[in-house]
Parts: structure tokens; C-alpha cells; sequence
């Protein structure tokens, strides 16, 4: 019998747009809105998860989104950014790298096994585009998150600055090698 679950490389159009604007600003609003003041998360929504910002990150020919969706509605997403920078220092090569941007899943899908799925993809398709390394930028007060890439094996390589509306914010930078 084949699982209701897929995740589909998402089509570059703007019904996929609005569908990621949706589930962009509602995924981050349930992860850090306690944590965050309201008019920081106002701004870093309204600049973020437009329809508009969501489809030109679609056109990105750097960027692949993989949605999860079940029965036709979309419950996740990783967002893919390949020849990533982050964690590069200035002036040095990179290894061909991808990024996982985002790994969002939908509050009431957390603890299902989604997210680990999403993230097997990205891996999945940083080998087929043989990559050498995965890396991403995670909150370091989003403890969850961090223990789970830990379980994939990524390890923290740095941080840099991340901006919630006007709070400067500290992202831990993990790298996982393939």
C-alpha cells in the first residue's frame, strides 16, 4: 500500500507561491511568536512570506523546494539553496554545498516523522547534485531543532546574525559533510 504522504519538488508557479506564503508564515509564527515581540514578527512575516517574495524565490534556479504534502494538502517544506555561502569565510572556496534555507512543518505534524523525511530528501538531492557538504543556520535557543540535526549528523561549524523584524538574533551555522 503506498503512504498519502509525497514530497514533490515544488512547481515554480504562483499558486505554489500563495500555498508557501501560507505555510511559511504560519509554521514560523507558531515556532518563535512566543518568543519573539509582536511587531518583530509582523515585520519579519510581512517581509518574508509574500506571495510576490515567495514566487521569486521559486524563479531562483539556485533554489528547490520540496513540499510534503498529504492527501493534496501541503503540511511541509524544505527550501534548498545550492552554492550556498553560509559558513564560507570571505575569499575562501566553497565545497559544493547546499542549504537547507527552511524546514518547516506544520505544529501538528512535529513528532511525526515529517520532518525527517523532508530532511532525508534534502540530503537525498544534495547527493544527487554531488554536493560535498549540507549546511543551515538554526535559532540557538531553538533547542528542538538543534537536537534534531544533531541526529542527522550535523555539527555546529559557527553563527551568524539573523534579523526578526529589528532583533538581532544568533543562528547557529551546522554542517553536515556527504
Amino acid at each position: 500500500m503506498t503512504s498519502p504522504l509525497l514530497i514533490t519538488i515544488a512547481r515554480r508557479n504562483e499558486a505554489t507561491a500563495t500555498q508557501l506564503a501560507a505555510l511559511g508564515h504560519q509554521t514560523f509564527q507558531e515556532t518563535f511568536a512566543a518568543d519573539n515581540r509582536p511587531e518583530d514578527m509582523a515585520a519579519y512575516l510581512a517581509a518574508n512570506f509574500s506571495p510576490e517574495k515567495q514566487l521569486a524565490e521559486l524563479e531562483n534556479a539556485d533554489t528547490v523546494f520540496l513540499l510534503a504534502r498529504l492527501n493534496q494538502e501541503l503540511v511541509g517544506y524544505a527550501k534548498l539553496h545550492f552554492n550556498s555561502t553560509l559558513g564560507v569565510e570571505p575569499g575562501k572556496a566553497t565545497d559544493q554545498r547546499v542549504e537547507v534555507e527552511r524546514l518547516y512543518v506544520r505544529e501538528d505534524w512535529i513528532g511525526t516523522g515529517l520532518g525527517a523525511s523532508l530532511m532525508r530528501r534534502a540530503i537525498e538531492e544534495a547527493r544527487q547534485k554531488a554536493c560535498r557538504s549540507v549546511v543551515l543556520g538554526v535559532w540557538e535557543k531553538n533547542n528542538r531543532a538543534i537536537e534534531f540535526y544533531r541526529r542527522f549528523g550535523f555539527k555546529v561549524i559557527g553563527q551568524h546574525e539573523f534579523m526578526v523584524g529589528t532583533d538581532q538574533q544568533t543562528d547557529l551555522i551546522m554542517r553536515k559533510g556527504l
